[in-house]
């Protein structure tokens, strides 16, 4: 070594051996000119363990990267749903209230459609008409659209159902589902809510940040049905 390396890059290596260990390229360099000198029918184990080491470290590297997404991506939606819900709370009547999912909410949540729906006789002028009124039963039959065995209250995410295609009044290509028990008194409701990115709502997803807003959602609207 000492008769291919000038003195000044020797007394550098020798004095910092781990920047050749830092240093990937330069490794499998080193390790290829050594089983090149040995022979193709020579096998050195600590190249191989080497290589092995290497590629764990690669899946690690990649398995951490996905984390630091995973919980930049967690953080990022955490304050787009908080920023949802208090635009819920800034309307001073059911009107508004109505007309902020569309206008004010929907945006926020970067989605195309935000509608409420509620199952309540269609002659009931009692409702903004922003809000979709359906017949008795249909809030059922839309959540369980594409399943084999319902799955109760559970919130809904999947590509955008034959059966709710028109209500959201424009094409999207995924929709989120929420349903909402109003209490004794007051029909069944349900959250829509719909995205022309496919990928937005899936089955994989989780529902914790989807859910929390439909609570706040929920208990919104029951304030407005008591006035």
């Amino acid at each position: 070594m000492s008769g291919t390396l000038d003195a000044a890059t020797r007394d550098k290596l020798l004095a910092d051996p781990a920047a050749l260990l830092d240093d990937r390229e330069l490794m499998r360099a080193l390790i290829a000119a050594r089983e090149a000198e040995i022979g193709a029918n020579v096998i050195d184990i600590r190249g191989r363990a080497m290589e092995a080491l290497e590629s764990r470290l690669d899946r690690l590297e990649t398995a951490h990267e996905g984390v630091i997404s995973a919980a930049y991506e967690n953080q990022s939606g955490t304050a787009v749903v908080h920023r949802a819900v208090l635009a819920l709370l800034e309307p001073q009547d059911a009107a508004g209230f109505v007309n902020a999912l569309q206008e004010d909410v929907a945006p926020i949540l970067r989605v195309e459609t935000l509608r409420l729906l509620i199952e309540s006789d269609p002659a009931d002028e009692s409702l903004p008409p922003q809000i979709a009124v359906l017949p008795e039963g249909t809030i059922r039959t839309l959540m369980e659209a594409g399943r084999r065995t319902p799955r109760g209250d559970d919130i809904a995410l999947r590509p955008v159902a034959d059966i709710t295609a028109e209500l959201h009044s424009q094409p999207v290509a995924s929709e989120a589902l929420i349903p909402l028990d109003l209490g004794p008194g007051h029909p069944p409701a349900l959250l829509l809510i719909g995205s022309s990115d496919r990928g937005r709502f899936s089955p994989s997803q989780g529902t914790d940040l989807l859910r929390f807003f439909g609570q706040v959602f929920r208990l919104v609207l029951i304030g407005w049905l008591r006035e």
